[in-house]
């Protein structure tokens, strides 16, 4: 008995440990989630392949295949980069945190479309008959499956499709509020000058019916 009290002590304990890992990870917001797939799964100085990153975690969120939170399908097994929701993170947290919230508010990468789903190391090739490729952004190729796919990645990078630039949507706000408005002045209408007439001057019957016909 003595000998095995140890070994049920340590096996307690590293029963607390994991338990303790794993309220943690129910216990994290939309947001954290988003930032540290974005975080240990794309280029970390690259804010378009993180929010290529986000655009996947999102596009699965809302296919009815995957679970429903962001949360869910970033702690799928197997899915994501092992320790995403347990590792520290260090430089470009602050990147990522940002461009999470960019994308929990809806940006959303352009190339990597509504449609795709998944994703790998670009350069990497696989014996797959259904992987048609969409983007490639922060050191990741993005595809769709399809039956009959027409893109490859070497495709992608002679003619590269239009894509997410990082500095869109701070520039775009910025571009917003510096636009001036500009008023257009009312076009005054005949009856409108003939009343301001008639108040700076009065008029005559035949005075007014000439004004107004012309």
């Amino acid at each position: 008995m003595q000998r095995v009290a140890p070994r049920i002590l340590a096996l307690s304990i590293l029963a607390l440990v994991s338990g303790c890992a794993s309220v943690k990870q129910v216990g994290m917001s939309e947001h954290e989630c988003m930032t540290r797939v974005m975080y240990f799964e794309s280029n970390r100085s690259s804010e378009e392949g993180m929010v290529a990153v986000g655009t996947v975690v999102m596009n699965r969120v809302n296919s009815g295949k995957y679970p429903t939170t962001v949360c869910g399908v970033v702690g799928q097994k197997n899915q994501f980069a092992p320790g995403v929701l347990s590792k520290p993170m260090g430089a470009g947290r602050e990147l990522a945190e940002a461009t999470a919230r960019k994308v929990m508010r809806g940006a959303r990468h352009g190339g990597v479309g509504r449609n795709a789903l998944f994703f790998h190391t670009a350069g990497y090739s696989y014996p797959y008959n259904n992987m048609h490729y969409v983007a490639i952004a922060g050191g990741n190729a993005f595809y769709e499956k399809r039956r009959n796919p027409t893109q490859t990645q070497a495709m992608l990078q002679e003619r590269p499709l239009p894509r997410f630039a990082p500095r869109t949507i701070a520039a775009a706000a910025a571009a917003t509020a510096a636009v001036p408005v500009t008023r257009v002045a009312a076009i005054p209408s005949r009856a409108a000058s003939v009343q301001r007439t008639m108040v700076e001057a009065p008029m005559s019957i035949e005075d007014i019916i000439a004004a107004t016909a012309q």
